[in-house]
């Protein structure tokens, strides 16, 4: 097939988390019939709810700067599909998309014929089969693989990772992994393997025991950002500066990880990501990279070239546009803190699609009261919330209705701030028509 018709035939096996089927035999009888492509990669693996997909960036960037040829895999995209596979921080062409696509798709075809597997395998299992296949053909030094979902049942669990990494675990997706915090994080908690370090970012109080139990029973020697101290912090509105450094040697059940290995120094740090939620995430990238004996100056300078669209994203100058997907109650949060920090004297409009499988009531309880103006929308896709149904829900003074994002952002201004947010589908929407001069 073509690139155009390998994303048809992708986007025909339906939506990647409506249609997620949880579990590893499929992709494990595919991976097989492929050579097992997964065993010719290094891989650092990342599981949590917010936060992954910005410090895989990171740990990618540092790790290029290093010298090192990298793969990335992430999800979701925001406009191409190509963008989940990266090779030394540059998307796979089309051609080589389709030709991945083919390849899998061939195999599958002929396990299903002698009954081998159940049914296709889903979107997010074809992609992921894909990617490694890329990433083995392409001789990376190192893949830096972002969970899709969960951790435990996820497609990319069934690699044999060099490093785990998990970033702060809050509630999303309950429906796939459970309606509590602890739930949640035991599935999250999954990607440790027996005697592969681990390193993790700070946690909600219900979370830490789960991850250290998971840690004990694997004999997962653990790095914790928690041990080490952030000093100097200057946070503005485009991301931070600021120096880390190890504070106090943490307990360990096996042996000491090079992160935390040797005397304590404080290294400066850039990070171009906006938000204080960032600061966590590149304080847990620079452990990660640590843990590879990275050395400082590439750590310093791989960061600050990281960049990861689409959250807290400065698209516009006049007028002020930011994009910035919080489609769950933790991102909602973060996005509500940026805002009363940076913008508590500007007028603040936003503009809102989600789709209807996320907690917009409790989304918009934490978000909404932080805007003069909201304006709601949905994004062209056909799990979006209407946005007459998301009026209902809202509880704000000053709540507009558009039938599409293009007439959200052609009402004007005036003088404030606007923040497109919610679903991901949305922000890549706002992303090409800004691009393209619309409105």
């Amino acid at each position: 097939m073509n690139y155009p018709d390998s994303v048809q035939f992708l986007y025909a096996l339906g939506n990647e988390i409506r249609t997620a089927k949880l579990g590893l035999e499929r992709i494990r009888a595919v991976l097989d019939a492929l050579g097992r492509p997964q065993d010719r990669c290094r891989f650092v693996h990342v599981a949590g709810t917010n936060g992954k997909g910005s410090t895989c960036a990171m740990i990618e960037s540092g790790l290029r700067a290093a010298g090192l040829r990298t793969g990335l895999f992430t999800s979701p995209h925001l406009a191409e599909p190509t963008e989940r596979i990266r090779i030394d921080g540059e998307p796979v062409d089309a051609g080589r998309f389709a030709a991945a696509f083919d390849r899998v798709h061939v195999a599958v075809e002929r396990l299903l014929e002698a009954g081998a597997i159940d049914l296709h395998t889903t979107y997010f299992e074809t992609v992921t089969a894909m990617a490694l296949l890329i990433f083995a053909e392409e001789r990376t030094d190192m893949v830096v693989l972002e969970v899709g979902l969960g951790g435990r049942l996820d497609a990319t669990n069934v690699v044999r990772p060099e490093l785990c990494v998990v970033t702060p675990i809050d509630f999303d997706h309950e429906a796939f992994l459970g309606r509590s915090l602890e739930s949640i994080a035991g599935e999250k908690a999954g990607i440790l393997k027996p005697g592969v370090p681990v390193v993790f970012a700070r946690q909600r109080p219900e979370v830490r025991p789960v991850l250290d139990a998971r840690a004990k029973e694997v004999g997962a020697p653990v790095t914790r950002t928690s041990a080490w101290q952030i000093c100097n912090l200057d946070l503005h509105p485009r991301g931070s500066r600021f120096t880390v450094g190890r504070e106090v040697p943490a307990s360990f059940a096996g042996p000491v990880p090079a992160a935390v290995a040797g005397p304590p120094a404080f290294l400066l740090i850039d990070c171009p990501l906006a938000g204080e939620h960032q600061i966590e995430n590149a304080v847990t990238a620079v452990l990660a990279l640590k843990s590879f004996g990275i050395s400082d100056p590439s750590i310093q300078s791989g960061i600050a070239r990281a960049r990861w669209p689409g959250r807290l994203e400065r698209v516009s100058e006049s007028p002020e546009i930011i994009l910035d997907g919080a489609h769950n109650p933790a991102g909602a949060r973060a996005l509500a803190a940026y805002i009363d920090r940076f913008y508590g004297a500007r007028r603040v409009r936003l503009i809102y699609g989600a789709m209807r499988d996320k907690s917009i009531a409790e989304i918009g309880g934490i978000l909404f009261p932080h805007a003069q103006e909201v304006i709601v929308t949905a994004p062209r896709q056909s799990r979006a919330i209407a946005p007459e149904t998301l009026r209902k829900v809202v509880d704000h003074p000053d709540v507009r209705v558009a039938a599409h994002l293009e007439d959200a952002l052609a009402m004007p201004p005036g003088d404030a701030v606007t923040f497109v947010t919610g679903s991901l589908f949305l922000v890549a929407e706002a992303r090409a028509m800004l691009a393209s001069g619309i409105p």
